[in-house]
């Protein structure tokens, strides 16, 4: 079916379902470090999940191909999908280009999120509560989950002994960036399987490369959330910029 199809489909229904919808609450009230850690990408090198929803377009008097804070979102399911009104969906995109290593997938950028207003059988309207970066038609949807923030996530802790025993390392940072800084966050090729936890404080090292030279600091950062083989840290000290391909390490 073609987009101006949904639209005409959508339009139909916008007014009456989003009166409906009014009642319905967004979502709680985010810290400003829970929204910025709800912004983070997800801690996996997946991309969309098969059978995930899309955005095909937007409410608005001519075409568009890019969203923004507080539109109106037309999305390719509805209550045959599951859809129901209040929902609220993650935004993301998987990443495109070439990764660090191999045999890792490329993961996905956090846009936003946003709820659902407007419902019928094969389309529903969503408007955005949070843009973290602009939307674009096809970007795909995965429900939303309120971060849990680890405490300390704010500021550097560099007590405890490394566990040389555990090294993982630094596979890319948001967006896909392999130059990271303080505050930043960064997907490591460790996870829960490997008992990595949320809250967990990693030393960062580097190997520069000569001969007979050990490993260096170069910072320190903290789990945000883990899954099977992966998980999201935040960088929260470093002397130079942390790259991909650094190591982390554990602390006892």
């Amino acid at each position: 079916m073609r987009v101006s199809t949904y639209i005409l489909a959508a339009a139909a229904f916008v007014i009456s379902g989003a009166v409906v919808a009014g009642a319905q609450p967004a979502g709680a009230v985010l810290s400003p470090l829970e929204t910025v850690v709800a912004c983070a990408p997800p801690p996996t090198l997946d991309g969309a999940p098969d059978g995930a929803l899309h955005i095909i377009g937007t409410q608005d008097s001519v075409p568009r191909t890019v969203f923004g804070a507080r539109d109106l979102i037309i999305v390719d399911g509805g209550e045959k999908a599951g859809i129901r009104l209040g929902q609220q969906f993650f935004v993301r995109r998987a990443n495109r280009f070439g990764m660090y290593g191999t045999g890792h997938g490329r993961g996905a950028k956090t846009l936003g999120w946003l709820h659902i207003v407007a419902v019928n059988e094969s389309t529903a309207i969503a408007q955005v509560d949070h843009l973290c970066d602009a939307m674009i038609r096809m970007d795909y949807l995965e429900p939303f989950v309120a971060p849990a923030v680890p405490a300390g996530l704010e500021a550097a802790d560099a007590t405890g002994d490394p566990d040389f025993g555990a090294l993982g390392q630094i596979i890319l940072g948001d967006g896909e960036r392999t130059s990271l800084g303080g505050g930043d966050f960064a997907l490591i090729d460790r996870g829960s399987e490997q008992g990595v936890t949320p809250g967990q404080r990693l030393a960062v090292y580097r190997d520069l490369g000569v001969a007979g030279m050990p490993l260096t600091s170069i910072g320190e950062a903290t789990v945000v959330s883990t899954s099977n083989g992966v998980a999201l840290a935040r960088i929260t000290r470093v002397r130079d910029g942390v790259r991909s391909g650094d190591y982390v390490v554990p602390r006892k």
